[in-house]
């Protein structure tokens, strides 16, 4: 049986044999420059992210990791039904890949959807090693549309991963950006009374925590398909088709809060599994969360896909257009930031629990509309 090489966001070449698919996969070093210096990273293939793998339930696929580098690897299929000793985990479900040589995966697709794979070992995931995968069904989808596009979403530090590991266990709060201020206990007193105010510095204080401690790291380059904003992403469509959008968050620490300025969007299916059709504005996704979306773009104008951070600090980008390569995206202003309360934290200190409202839905009465 041939072995074919994966190319970025392209299917696997399928063997002759119905029902069994064999594919290779190679992790070597390589250098980016997603921010404007270069900086070492990890590939599969060659390409951040690794290449699309695609599967049909039903099949039985063979795939041969080769680990290039000089430390262990691994590759774990986030989601997938797999044996134990297939599921990529070192330590746990096998010894991981040496490096020089060749771990086989051997396994059957039994079921269908949107997932991704990464590896499993030290900090590769943050230097590169993820992908997206997609099963089809073994006969009709339940899903209808008329083209469909992969939209991973990452982010990015030139940093050695250890060294930011290192300064979290060193401070929790390195990467906090948003500290509060003098300022706005002043504020707070003005609008909450002191005693109000002091108790919740307390309490914060009690719990060594922030509530401006969206992301345990901020200051991250965001990527759609491994491409910045300044270079997007950029797909095609043709006005009145129904377009698949398959989201999958492979960032290491952030959340996003996705939306398409001029477009509702049908949620169809999370984490592989159908669902009864949602409309929604916006919709947040959290790390390994997936997200199909069903969009219907009626004009011939290109329309911006914006996944801002949580912790607004900046976005991921691509566009939806009739042509190709639009070149650039124009970002709105980041929306405000919003605090995590007590009651967020499960806690109802002192009845502020039902005086402040939670993160999730200062968020929402900002987007205007509920999440699913």
């Amino acid at each position: 049986m041939n072995i074919r090489t994966c190319a970025f966001v392209a299917l696997l070449a399928m063997t002759g044999t119905a029902n069994a698919g064999e594919y290779a996969l190679s992790i070597d070093e390589m250098r980016v420059n997603f921010t404007g210096a270069e900086a070492d990273a990890l590939a599969i293939n060659g390409t951040i992210p690794a290449p699309l793998l695609r599967f049909t339930e039903g099949e039985d696929v063979t795939i041969h990791v080769t680990n290039n580098l000089d430390e262990t690897s691994s590759i774990h299929w986030h989601g997938l039904l797999v044996p134990p000793e297939m599921d990529g985990v070192p330590g746990i479900s096998f010894d991981g890949i040496p490096p020089g040589e060749t771990f086989t995966y051997r396994f059957p697709i039994r079921q269908t959807g949107t997932y991704w794979y990464h590896s499993h070992s030290g900090y590769q995931e943050q230097e590169g090693i993820y992908g997206p995968m997609i099963i089809d069904p073994i006969g009709p989808d339940p899903v209808a549309y008329d083209r469909e596009f992969v939209i991973l979403l990452s982010d990015w530090k030139d940093d050695d991963p250890a060294d930011v590991h290192a300064n979290l266990k060193a401070s929790s709060d390195y990467y906090n950006y948003a500290q509060r201020t003098v300022f706005d206990f002043f504020d707070d007193i003005s609008e909450q009374g002191l005693g109000a105010t002091v108790e919740d510095r307390l309490a914060w204080g009690e719990m060594r925590m922030m509530p401006s401690d969206l992301s345990d790291v901020s200051g991250y380059t965001f990527l759609t398909n491994g491409q910045t904003t300044e270079a997007p992403w950029t797909g095609q469509f043709i006005p009145g088709e129904r377009v698949r959008l398959r989201f999958i968050n492979g960032a290491a620490m952030s959340y996003f809060d996705v939306r398409i300025p001029g477009l509702q969007m049908d949620v169809v299916q999370t984490d592989g599994q159908n669902v009864v059709p949602v409309t929604v504005d916006e919709f947040r996704i959290a790390v390994a969360e997936t997200y199909d979306v069903i969009v219907t773009p009626q004009e011939a104008r290109p329309y911006q896909i914006l996944a801002e951070s949580i912790d607004r600090t900046g976005f991921a980008a691509g566009v939806l257009s009739t042509q190709e390569g639009i070149g650039s995206v124009t970002l709105p202003p980041s929306r405000p930031r919003s605090l995590l309360t007590m009651a967020d934290m499960g806690m109802n200190h002192g009845g502020m629990g039902d005086e402040m409202p939670s993160q999730g839905t200062m968020d929402q009465a900002a987007m205007g509309h509920e999440m699913p």
